[in-house]
């Protein structure tokens, strides 16, 4: 068996393509007309189609069981963009217990989204504020080789 992608259930396939890679700057991999892969292997699949495939069952919005999870490290940027977009988030920027900085917000249909900044970003952030590698490997759970790599990626 193998394993494909996620698949999220939107009422609008125009209005979620557009979000997707307009807002959030999604490619578009293949479109199936009722069905849109992006790049990043996830799909959008149109409500009215899909339920129909599995016996018109009930499909619920908001209910915060599932997100989709992306980097970007300029979170300042994006929230930008989604406010000028009208998104209702879950919160704005917050720093995990790892420091890591997220913010949550919901798409077109409820669904539950995720932008993170990069944990390459992360180590190099912390070791601007003073974080030595060593602290930088704990609090972030990675080995040397990858905090060095990383603080090296931005320096």
């Amino acid at each position: 068996m193998k394993y494909v992608c996620p698949l999220i259930v939107v009422n609008d396939i125009e209005i979620s393509r557009r979000f997707y890679e307009e807002v959030l700057n999604q490619q578009v991999k293949y479109d199936y007309g009722e069905n849109v892969t992006f790049e990043g292997d996830f799909a959008i699949h149109l409500k009215s189609h899909y339920q129909g495939l599995i016996g018109n069952k009930e499909i619920i919005p908001y209910s915060n069981g599932f997100e989709l999870y992306f980097e970007h490290d300029d979170l300042e940027i994006i929230i930008e963009r989604l406010k000028a977009e009208g998104v209702v988030f879950v919160h704005e920027i917050i720093e995990q217990p790892w420091k890591q900085r997220v913010l949550r917000f919901y798409d077109p249909d409820g669904h539950l989204i995720e932008v993170g900044e990069s944990l390459q970003f992360l180590s190099f952030r912390l070791s601007c504020e003073g974080f030595s590698v060593e602290k930088i490997c704990g609090i972030i759970n990675m080995p040397e080789a990858f905090v060095n790599h990383s603080i090296g990626m931005f320096s």
